[in-house]
């Protein structure tokens, strides 16, 4: 009876002819292909090690539940901002010990100042498509062209065009050419709802947290709209809070001409004024295009500083940051108001 056992025989192991030899003949020795077995035993403990070592792959949310949470991995805090005197002035004379940084109450010590000028912009621009701004459309559309032109630079800067009515979509990519992002403007015609919130959330969770690292670009969101959303699926503060997430400058241009202030007006200044942006309200049409010249002057004078939060929370929470000019009253930081700290 045979009673070897099936499962002793390792698999890949090479068969051995001699393992049962005739009675009363002498075993010969064995041999085993050595370069053979050890090229087996490398690839066994290369598989082995690539089985421990592969990150398992992460899991997509549902199209329709989008992810309002995102984890930073770092422990640097940078801030971009504009400082100009109450007239709407530029000052750009100022140096690192000019300003103060407050966390929660607490000083903390500016590690890196520099007067940015040049930093690689990442633009997202976000067109109101509706119906309730129909028309004002044209000249939103020239606007928003002449803009392009003035200010992204080729092999440099980038920027993409979202569109919202009852949806958001992706009209252009980020893309350095000047040329197309004009013609996926001018192809954009309106109709439906308002998706603002949609569109500001897509747009800084899945485009403009890209480029790596963070503090080496500059990203902003312009947004040309009345501001009444109507058919977002996420609310306006997880719209805000990717922007800020995205280390994201909101600029906004309202097309209400009607001259009273609506609850569209409050929100644009809102998502403007908590990431250190600036509300333009055109009571004309024609006047789109001086909104978008303001919004390009001061994509290029802008401050940046950077510190490390101490203590340094890696809570998940929101922290409250208060940049100052130091004995000056006469001038105007915006700046954004604080940052999410990492959660390990």
């Amino acid at each position: 009876m045979n009673t070897e056992n099936p499962c002793a025989r390792a698999p890949f192991a090479p068969s051995l002819a001699a393992d049962n030899p005739p009675p009363g003949v002498a075993q010969p020795p064995r041999r085993y292909n050595w370069s053979y077995m050890k090229s087996v035993l490398a690839a066994v403990v290369l598989v082995t090690g690539a089985s421990r070592a592969a990150p398992q792959p992460a899991q997509k949310p549902a199209p329709d539940v989008p992810e309002s949470r995102i984890i930073l991995e770092v422990n640097r805090v940078d801030m971009l901002f504009t400082v100009t005197d109450k007239k709407g002035r530029f000052i750009t004379d100022l140096g690192k010990d000019d300003f103060s940084v407050v966390e929660n109450k607490r000083p903390q010590t500016i590690q890196e100042f520099t007067s940015e000028s040049d930093l690689p912009l990442r633009i997202a621009i976000l067109i109101d498509t509706s119906n309730s701004i129909r028309d004002r459309f044209r000249f939103e559309q020239q606007a928003a062209v002449d803009f392009i032109n003035s200010v992204v630079r080729p092999r440099q800067d980038k920027a993409m065009v979202v569109s919202f009515d009852s949806s958001a979509e992706l009209v252009a990519d980020l893309i350095e050419n000047p040329e197309k992002l004009a013609a996926a403007i001018r192809s954009l015609r309106p109709g439906g709802g308002t998706a603002l919130y949609d569109a500001l959330y897509y747009a800084c969770r899945d485009k403009l947290q890209l480029d790596k690292p963070r503090y080496r670009f500059r990203r902003a969101v312009v947004i040309v709209s009345d501001g009444d959303d109507n058919q977002s699926r996420v609310s306006r503060d997880q719209a805000l809070e990717m922007a800020q997430k995205a280390d994201a400058v909101i600029y906004c241009i309202s097309t209400n001409i009607t001259r009273i202030e609506s609850e569209g007006d409050k929100v644009l200044k809102y998502l403007a004024q908590e990431t250190g942006g600036q509300a333009f309200f055109p009571f004309k049409p024609e006047d789109l295009a001086q909104s978008f010249e303001n919004i390009a002057n001061e994509l290029r004078h802008q401050y940046a500083i950077f510190y490390r939060p101490d203590p340094f929370r890696t809570d998940g929470l929101y922290h409250m940051v208060d940049l100052r000019v130091k004995n000056r009253h006469d001038v105007i930081v915006r700046a954004r108001k604080g940052y999410y700290a990492p959660k390990m």
